[in-house]
């Protein structure tokens, strides 16, 4: 084939890294500019951060026999749970039923079986392949966006109960600008698939979930459809990466001066955002964006500190009290099925809430995934008494569990793709760094 034919087989691939390229640009920018001494972020709630000095990252660049064996435990999730017809994966073990953000979660996990040998390079095309032809075909709420939950094995929009819908139920801003995280992920790692997602990035009209610079989520409520500001400090701030590295103006998403209050937990200081969760139930900090954030992108200057913190403020609580603390939102194996376990939230210290705001202290979970990833960025001596603790809950026909209920050490059981996407994802960040680099 001629070096003309390569290149414009290609064509897409270049357009996209440089659109890449632009747009960690602009990331490090907007972050060299908040650090700077006459910019707003750099005093008030954010002075309290300057003394932090961020943990150093851990990557070794090899994987241990033990760190494959974790790896093949978390894949056989993958395994288990994906349709052959539609390419997507269950949300949980055996319920056909998934978001956008599990659907990038899959993605990522993929990526990282690739890139620790689990899986070939051709199994890895294959499976986002199939995947993405289903995303490029089923229907979006309004003809717009994706909707809010979709059926895995016929690719219907469904509520949250899986039953079918005819609207739907809206679209989640983070979701999909977490899928579209992962599209970047995909097409740095596999150019031969960026016809594909440059498809299904001109189908989405992601151009009316981004309105003055922030996001903005659509919420059907009795029968009409409702836009509303979505996102706060933490996953605000890396949805907003991920819709800059397509081009889109989400600077005020990534500001987390203009909402940010500092509560001290365990002496640390805690990023907490000002507004309600949802606009229903109290502001809460967990671990999981900066998980995302270090092991997919890479942590920008801000988000190395705040990571720094909760992390520490995890790790302090251990040493004065002797309990095994790796809080973030989990899946629970009782009703209501999901909580969030924060470093703070609702008003106090360590609570645990549901999603209507109520608290739940006694399903607290040392989490399984914030373990493994924990441990993938910063490597202490806690982080490696936390994977010793969770990694014997690994099932090899099954999957890692969401982890151990603090209250009386039982297993809370639930398993799902969240769990084992950020295992896999851990593991390679391990060995290879941020998922964002193209592949060696």
């Amino acid at each position: 084939m001629s070096f003309k034919s390569n290149l414009i087989k290609a064509r897409s691939h270049i357009i996209f890294l440089v659109a890449l390229g632009c747009g960690l640009t602009l990331v490090t920018t907007i972050d060299n500019r908040s650090a700077s001494a006459g910019d707003p972020q750099s005093g008030g709630q954010m002075a309290q951060f300057e003394h932090i000095t961020p943990l150093p990252l851990a990557i070794t660049g090899t994987s241990t026999s033990e760190d494959l064996d974790h790896a093949r435990i978390a894949w056989r999730y993958f395994e288990n749970n994906t349709d052959t017809t539609t390419g997507l994966v269950n949300s949980t073990d055996n319920y056909p039923s998934t978001t956008m953000w599990e659907t990038g979660s899959y993605f990522v996990a993929t990526i990282a079986a690739n890139r620790l040998g689990v899986i070939d390079e051709g199994e890895a095309v294959a499976r986002i392949g199939t995947a993405l032809d289903t995303l490029n075909t089923m229907r979006l709420f309004d003809d717009t966006l994706p909707n809010k939950a979709y059926n895995v094995r016929t690719g219907e929009l469904v509520n949250y109960a899986n039953q079918p819908v005819e609207r739907g139920l809206g679209w989640s801003a983070l979701d999909i600008a977490r899928m579209v995280a992962a599209l970047a992920h995909v097409e740095a790692n596999y150019p031969e698939l960026a016809p594909k997602t440059s498809r299904l990035i001109e189908r989405w009209n992601l151009a009316s979930m981004v309105e003055n610079g922030q996001l903005i989520g659509g919420n059907m409520i009795d029968g009409n459809l409702r836009r509303d500001q979505e996102g706060r400090v933490g996953y605000e701030q890396y949805a907003a990466k991920a819709m800059m590295l397509f081009g889109f103006d989400t600077y005020n998403a990534y500001d987390a001066q203009s909402h940010l209050m500092v509560q001290q937990v365990e002496s640390h200081p805690i990023p907490v955002d000002t507004r309600l969760h949802r606009q229903t139930t109290p502001a809460f900090t967990v671990s999981e964006p900066y998980l995302f954030d270090g092991l997919e992108f890479g942590f920008d200057a801000r988000s190395h500190r705040f990571a720094t913190a909760i992390y520490s403020a995890q790790e302090t609580r251990y040493r004065e009290t002797g309990i095994l603390t790796a809080v973030s939102e989990s899946h629970i194996d009782v009703a209501p099925y999901f909580i969030y376990s924060s470093v703070w939230g609702g008003g106090a210290p360590w609570a645990v809430m549901t999603f209507s705001g109520d608290r739940m202290d006694s399903r607290r979970t040392v989490t399984t995934k914030v373990a493994f990833a924990w441990d993938a960025l910063f490597g202490t001596d806690y982080t490696r008494e936390l994977v010793a603790a969770v990694s014997p809950l690994g099932d090899p026909e099954r999957g890692f569990p969401e982890g151990i209920y603090e209250a009386d050490g039982s297993t809370n059981s639930s398993v799902t793709v969240n769990t084992n996407a950020v295992v896999l994802a851990a593991l390679a960040f391990r060995a290879h760094g941020p998922l964002i680099r193209t592949s060696e």
